[in-house]
């Protein structure tokens, strides 16, 4: 079916840090009431943004769903009315042969832009941004695929 999962420690040591305390005690995506629609992921450490700047965020979360779902990521609603941040593509697209490909296991990184005028802080815990299953479709002409990812991008 789908499901999030943490990355491998040998992988978060390579993205992150080695530092097996703050790899355990990271959380996977959650809703968080009863009709969200979206799973919230949520910051292993604390991270500042200064007005303007971009900030790649690794997240330490991987996906596995079918081949007819997508995983978007979505800034939330809160954290785009609050404080004017953004996700630099604006929506994430993460494709079902993203899940532990080679180069890095499928982990999923962020990337936001503060387009305010004051400086953000979030804490490790907040929740920023969230993912959110689609399935999708195809036309008639669509061609049958032999080739599989073969890197990152």
């Amino acid at each position: 079916m789908r499901d999030f999962e943490k990355i491998s420690f040998e992988q978060f040591k390579k993205d992150i840090k080695d530092d097996r305390n703050l790899y355990e005690s990271y959380k996977l995506p959650s809703r968080n009431s009863t009709n969200a629609a979206g799973y919230d992921f949520y910051l292993i450490e604390d991270i500042e943004i200064k007005p303007n700047e971009t900030l790649k965020i690794p997240t330490g979360i991987k996906a596995y769903f079918k081949s007819d779902e997508v995983l978007f990521l979505i800034v939330r609603s809160s954290t785009g009315f609050k404080y004017n941040i953004r996700l630099v593509n604006q929506v994430g697209v993460i494709d079902a042969d993203y899940y532990n490909n080679k180069d890095n296991e499928g982990h999923i990184f962020i990337k936001i832009q503060n387009e305010g005028k004051e400086t953000i802080k979030f804490n490790a815990g907040d929740h920023i941004v969230q993912g959110l299953f689609i399935n999708f479709l195809k036309t008639n002409s669509d061609k049958n695929i032999e080739s599989e990812r073969t890197s990152i991008y």
